[in-house]
């Protein structure tokens, strides 16, 4: 008959292979596939944020000696117009920019009507993707509309020599809940295989990690 001590040891056991099991797989939830495609209707996304080194062109209406073509943010995140000296420009919307630049000249002309328009994309960091690990070249994308894994994969020319696709994760941040989860990617059957399913879309601050081949 067997004892409460005997019990207990037949119970860890036999839990002990599915624990294994479950820390050797890894994360088991995967994302969708991507319902949109490179030759469809592209659907908008979530406002841009403007980073550092966005290059951007400020028009003021009927006043063409305030505007202001091909201005850079500068690194410390700021941007320099007529009238308008150090303005905060990262971490807002070309429309909340516009706004503010509004507000600040309304000092000098009344009622301006000022536009914001995005040249050149970099990417506040909050919003860029980032491929770690056993990537052919690691590295750190600024988002865009309807990006998906495989738009990342190939702008950083897919996996390396001895990349583990199938065992890849993306980790995001998820607001709902408040913190970070990370989901698995099939990264090997994409790229190898051509399987849309393994094709998901990715969101701003994604971050791709690509473990090596175990030997």
């Amino acid at each position: 008959m067997l004892n409460s001590l005997s019990l207990t040891r037949l119970a860890t056991i036999a839990v002990a292979p599915i624990a294994l099991a479950a820390c050797a797989g890894g994360p088991s939830t995967q994302l969708p596939a991507a319902t949109f495609s490179t030759g469809g209707v592209e659907a908008p996304t979530e406002d841009y944020i403007l980073g550092p080194l966005d290059q951007i062109t400020v028009h003021v209406w009927r006043n063409p000696e305030l505007s202001a073509e091909d201005i850079q943010v500068r690194p410390d995140g700021r941007i320099t117009i007529p009238l308008v000296q150090d303005m905060v420009a990262v971490g807002k919307t070309p429309t909340q920019l516009q706004d503010d630049i509004k507000e600040s000249l309304s000092e000098y002309i009344e009622q301006p009507i000022v536009s914001v328009i995005v040249n050149e994309f970099n990417g506040a960091l909050p919003q860029q993707i980032r491929i770690t690990g056993a990537g052919a070249e690691p590295a750190a994308l600024a988002y865009r509309a309807n990006m998906t894994v495989l738009d990342a994969m190939i702008a950083v020319g897919g996996l390396g020599e001895f990349a583990a696709g199938n065992r890849a994760t993306l980790t995001r941040y998820e607001t709902e809940l408040g913190e970070n989860k990370t989901y698995r990617l099939r990264l090997k059957d994409l790229l190898n295989k051509g399987d849309a399913t393994a094709n998901v879309a990715l969101k701003p601050g994604d971050t791709i990690s690509i473990p090596e081949s175990r030997f």
